[in-house]
């Protein structure tokens, strides 16, 4: 082993010495569902040189049948044991890159789409880090939306009835490698937050996928059921994966900082460049960030997320905003994106922020006016501001017209989603509601 590369010699001594029997291959699906199949110690050091074939027609947006061959080869770099699996006979994972049989890439491959785009920024002298606030609903079973508690925003009493559920779940994260910041209830019933410290994106994609897997196996074990869906209750608030991202220089330095600002938010130039280029293509990329049917109750602009094309520093209401918690640290200035949900596809929902904020450099846009003092949710200028899709229908057409997503996700992705959100768009127009039946059946 003397001559290997030290990320498989790791992994390789790890195996043998935590006694790891199996170990998954984890990959995404075009949708973000994780994919996982399990390889034998014997096979792993031939895996990373020579990948594992697997049937990719039984993936979503991944080949057809008469092109289903494929090999998955393992990121040696993330490389973990699973702690909530026994310590004898272990379970290890490591997340994948997917490949055709003759070596190439394969197109269809969200995390390569995402590195493809982190790839292009690097070369421009940019690292982009993002750090995701996912919300979720803990409920008593997967069959209907019934909360744990009664409790709100930051509650730390007997309403918190999951806080052991939490406590586990961070721990957990934290033994497989992903640290931290907060932790709490969020302002629905039974409806809780976990912040993940920021990192640089694909790192971060990987993290989130491990994440929403750790929610949901530590709620199985306490016997209730974990959903990202985004809108699960009516007249209660959505879950939200708010994304707060910055560019950094590859020496470490926040290119979004400058404290001689005019408007005194201490940003550059460049990052309002990258901020106007977000909000021009925020519409074109909604299918990404905001993917189902059920994404767009959540958008309905009337308090639970903000539709509106708009930005301020400590507005809630807009779209975009500037968290101003340590206004004067460079480390800490950043943009925070506030309509994405936690059921997108996370190496696809930075892609497309990141060739979004990367483009309005490119094109020196520059942003509206800040909107500081109106709560867009309520006041009627709202009107005067451009809006988000309305729905799934409207944004899959935005999406299929845009050469941005054309170019970002590729061909194939691209393709495969319009198809795919079509479908389901007609799917669902096509359903009757039990609201619809309560409203009209006995009187029409």
């Amino acid at each position: 082993m003397s001559n290997m590369n030290p990320e498989v010699d790791f992994v390789l001594k790890t195996m043998e010495s935590r006694d790891v029997h199996f170990v998954r291959f984890w990959f995404s699906d075009v949708l973000g569902t994780m994919k996982s199949f399990a390889v034998s110690p014997s096979e792993i050091e031939n895996a990373f040189s020579e990948g594992m074939g697997f049937d990719g027609s039984c993936v979503a947006g991944f080949n057809p049948v008469n092109e289903a061959d494929m090999l998955a080869f393992p990121d040696p770099t993330t490389f973990q044991v699973l702690p909530w699996r026994p310590a004898q006979d272990a379970v290890a994972r490591m997340f994948c890159n997917i490949c055709l049989p003759d070596g190439s890439t394969f197109e269809g491959d969200p995390r390569q789409v995402l590195r493809r785009m982190v790839d292009k920024a690097a070369e421009a002298g940019y690292i982009f880090n993002v750090g995701p606030e996912l919300e979720y609903y803990y409920f008593k079973s997967q069959d209907e939306p019934v909360p744990l508690d009664k409790g709100g925003y930051f509650d730390l009493t007997s309403l918190d009835s999951a806080s052991d559920l939490r406590r586990d779940t961070v721990l957990t994260l934290e033994k497989l490698g992903i640290p931290i910041e907060y932790s709490h209830h969020e302002s629905g019933p039974s409806q809780h937050e976990i912040d993940l410290r920021y990192t640089d994106a694909l790192s971060m994609a990987d993290a989130v996928m491990t994440y929403k897997l750790v929610v949901k196996e530590i709620a199985i074990q306490h016997g209730v059921y974990a959903s990202f869906m985004p809108k699960p209750l009516a007249n209660l608030p959505g879950n939200a994966m708010h994304v707060h991202q910055s560019l950094v220089d590859l020496e470490g330095n926040n290119l979004f900082y400058d404290e001689s600002d005019p408007l005194g938010y201490n940003l550059s130039a460049l990052a309002k460049h990258y901020i106007a280029g977000i909000l021009k293509y925020a519409p074109e990329f909604c299918l990404i960030t905001n993917q189902n049917v059920n994404s767009y109750k959540r958008l309905v602009g009337e308090g639970d997320a903000p539709n509106r094309l708009s930005w301020a520093r400590t507005n809630r209401s807009t779209l975009l905003r500037v968290p101003g918690y340590r206004p004067h640290n460079s480390d800490a200035c950043r943009i925070e994106l506030r309509s994405p949900d936690p059921a997108a596809n996370p190496y696809l929902a930075f892609a497309v922020m990141l060739a979004a904020g990367l483009k309005g450099i490119e094109e020196q846009l520059e942003p509206p006016a800040p909107i500081e003092d109106a709560n867009l949710f309520k006041s009627s200028i709202s009107a005067d501001f451009p809006q988000l899709p309305r729905n799934l229908g409207e944004a899959v057409e935005l999406f299929a017209q845009s050469q941005l997503m054309k170019d970002t996700l590729g061909e194939h992705i691209h393709s495969y989603l319009v198809k795919a959100k079509r479908a389901e768009w007609l799917d669902y127009s096509r359903s009757v509601s039990g609201w619809e039946l309560d409203r009209f059946l006995a009187v029409l």
